[in-house]
């Protein structure tokens, strides 16, 4: 199992909603007062009989027109059409803004025509009931006409390999999961762990539906992590994009 991290870029986040690009180096922190500043990163991930994706990012092109998520995968050694599942953690536009290609002259293309989209079915719903500008539903509507899709609810498994879990939290319908082959282990936690200082500082977070839950959560999955050697994916880390996780006096580190 081999893990390749797709970072997107950094992106500065206020009130709107609205994810703008930054770069440290051309940009100040200060010109963008009351605003978040997060890193954007799905994953691909190459088992032996699958090419997963973990989330799809914001779906932003390059000048050229191609989407920086096709580019990244193909950086990494494959082709968009290698992609065989892609996993949903939920459905905010960060997370799922890359299900869709918009080409330009209003044409749009399902991202990874050939692979399965795996999306919470409480989630999907609430994605088109909800008032909340953190759902696109013209993405789900294409998806809708377009993807191979499959609907999930609680915990169980896709296969041998793939294993998903409720957890609301962050969300009232966001999940995570693990996949298993041989001895090793990788655990996606989306949004209820999207960074490695949510494990080590202990904190409810603000942006989280129910914060107090995701906060339990962390420190299950973190126990779980330490004991069972997961390699844990942090879709937002800016420290870390990828780490394994140690027990240590008053709470957790990052290695």
């Amino acid at each position: 199992m081999q893990v390749h991290t797709l970072f997107e870029g950094t992106y500065s986040v206020d009130a709107t909603k609205k994810f703008v690009p930054f770069d440290s180096t051309i940009h100040n922190f200060k010109d963008r007062p009351a605003s978040l500043f997060i890193n954007v990163q799905p994953f691909l991930v190459e088992l032996k009989n699958d090419l997963i994706l973990f989330d799809t990012g914001l779906g932003f092109s390059d000048e050229q027109g191609e989407l920086i998520l096709h580019k990244n995968i193909r950086n990494a050694g494959f082709d968009p059409t290698d992609v065989t599942k892609v996993l949903m953690s939920h459905l905010h536009y960060d997370h799922s803004g890359g299900m869709i290609h918009e080409c330009g002259n209003d044409k749009v293309e399902l991202s990874f025509p050939d692979a399965e989209y795996i999306i919470n079915r409480g989630e999907w719903e609430t994605a088109f009931s909800s008032t909340s500008s953190s759902y696109h539903t013209d993405i789900f509507e294409h998806l809708q006409r377009n993807a191979q899709m499959k609907f999930v609810e609680g915990n169980g498994n896709l296969d041998e390999t793939i294993a998903y879990q409720f957890t609301g939290a962050h969300c009232p319908n966001h999940q995570v999961f693990l996949l298993t082959e041989g001895n090793q282990k990788v655990f996606f936690g989306g949004d209820v762990l999207p960074e490695p200082e949510e494990l080590v500082k202990n904190f409810i977070a603000k942006y989280d539906f129910d914060g107090r839950k995701a906060m339990e959560l962390r420190k299950e999955f973190g126990k779980r992590a330490t004991e069972e050697n997961w390699e844990c994916l942090f879709y937002h880390g800016k420290s870390a994009a990828t780490g394994f996780v140690d027990a240590v006096e008053g709470g957790f580190r990052i290695r």
